[in-house]
């Protein structure tokens, strides 16, 4: 009698790899634009977790027999108007914003998904309305209407998240109405239909997947734009508070010695800004181009 062939059974963690290998391709197809991003994103985020294991010097030490001094060898990036050495301060300021802002993002992202996929399906009356309803919320200008409101509310971590989650969802919610609006016109979403599929189940368990690539976008472009109105309410001081080694408050903290010609303070923070808000840039054009592509 012939014998049964035994086929070996998968090796434990088999699947693992795959999955390994499915991300690894992915990442490969990246075009470099969002493959540096995300190395810069990532450099900022070790910084954030553990920056304060490997900085030079305490980062909040103030020692004032060396006030503002210049970039040296012994403080790579100088000091500030205290004597706190501003390499440190850098380097463990991103923890605070690397912690409101991608909150604040995803509050933002999350509710205007949500209101974006009911605007987007259901037409006539309540499209119309919510349409309406945006538009008004977008009229006013972004950084007036965050200011007012951390003024009537006061300054804080939870009331920044707060504030800037609720002033994103109308811009996102309009950008994923958009994307629903064209999906609903689908076979899909009449074969759905016809089977008997409640609108909550359409609209989440159907559409939802089809525009995820729309909002993975939004969120990344969003949170890029919450770092920069981040740093600008700190600069302002209503956004993240002292005794934070928060970049816009070190900004804000050495603007008025530019002029006796200590930059560095003011220098060396702002490309850090600006190094973080480039690098989601770099990822969302990453991202886009990866959709198209892939269309």
């Amino acid at each position: 009698m012939m014998e049964l062939m035994e086929f070996p059974a998968p090796r434990r963690g088999a699947l693992g790899w795959r999955a390994a290998g499915r991300i690894r391709e992915t990442v490969s197809q990246l075009p470099p634009s969002g493959i540096v991003g995300s190395l810069l994103l990532l450099f900022w985020v070790g910084c954030a977790v553990f920056g304060s294991l490997f900085v030079p010097y305490d980062p909040y030490a103030e020692d004032f027999l060396v006030m503002l001094a210049p970039p040296d060898a012994a403080h790579w990036f100088g000091t500030d108007q205290l004597g706190r050495d501003v390499l440190s301060r850098i380097v463990v300021g991103s923890r605070d914003i690397l912690l409101v802002a991608p909150a604040a993002t995803l509050l933002g992202v999350a509710a205007g998904s949500v209101l974006g996929l009911v605007l987007g399906y259901f037409d006539g009356l309540v499209d119309a309305i919510g349409a309406r309803l945006l538009d008004t919320l977008m009229a006013f200008p972004f950084i007036v209407l965050v200011t007012m409101t951390l003024v009537a509310l006061g300054p804080s971590n939870l009331t920044v998240i707060l504030v800037i989650g609720i002033a994103y969802a109308p811009l996102v919610a309009r950008t994923v109405r958009a994307a629903v609006r064209e999906q609903r016109e689908r076979d899909y979403v009449s074969a759905a239909r016809l089977g008997g599929e409640s609108a909550l189940a359409i609209m989440f368990l159907e559409i939802l997947p089809n525009v995820r690539e729309t909002i993975l976008i939004e969120l990344v472009t969003r949170l890029g734009y919450a770092f920069f109105s981040i740093a600008t309410l700190s600069f302002l001081g209503l956004g993240i508070q002292p005794p934070s080694a928060d970049w816009g408050l070190a900004v804000a903290d050495g603007y008025g010695f530019l002029t006796g010609g200590k930059w560095w303070v003011v220098i060396f923070n702002s490309a850090a800004i600006v190094s973080l808000v480039m690098a989601t840039n770099l990822i969302a054009q990453g991202m886009g181009a990866f959709e198209s592509s892939d269309r």
